[in-house]
């Protein structure tokens, strides 16, 4: 299984990725800048990232916690919480792209 991440300078990567994780943890394992300040507890809206078209419609709805961190961190249409996206088969291939407040600027 894996995702496409296209981060914060276009770039397209392929990251393998396991069952039951969620999207942030894949990012931030593979070692890609994600901010993700809560750490998955969806009180921040840092992970945030646009999930391509063509795949919104295979996840789950978001819950309310989930669009009031999008409300208040500006949030796009395609707009998610990685936090909140848990891999599974169905998701193999997923692609997103790093929202601009989820992109850790280099110390």
């Amino acid at each position: 299984m894996h995702i496409v991440l296209v981060d914060g300078h276009g770039a397209e990567h392929k990251l393998e990725a396991l069952e039951g994780w969620r999207v942030m943890e894949i990012i931030r394992d593979h070692g890609y800048p994600i901010v993700a300040e809560c750490g998955g507890a969806c009180a921040c809206g840092t992970c945030q990232v646009e999930v391509d078209p063509n795949w919104a419609a295979k996840l789950h709805e978001p819950r309310e916690d989930e669009l009031d961190m999008l409300d208040e961190n500006y949030g796009g249409e395609w707009s998610r919480l990685s936090c909140q996206i848990l891999m599974s088969e169905e998701l193999d291939g997923l692609r997103v792209r790093l929202a601009p407040i989820s992109v850790k600027e280099a110390a």
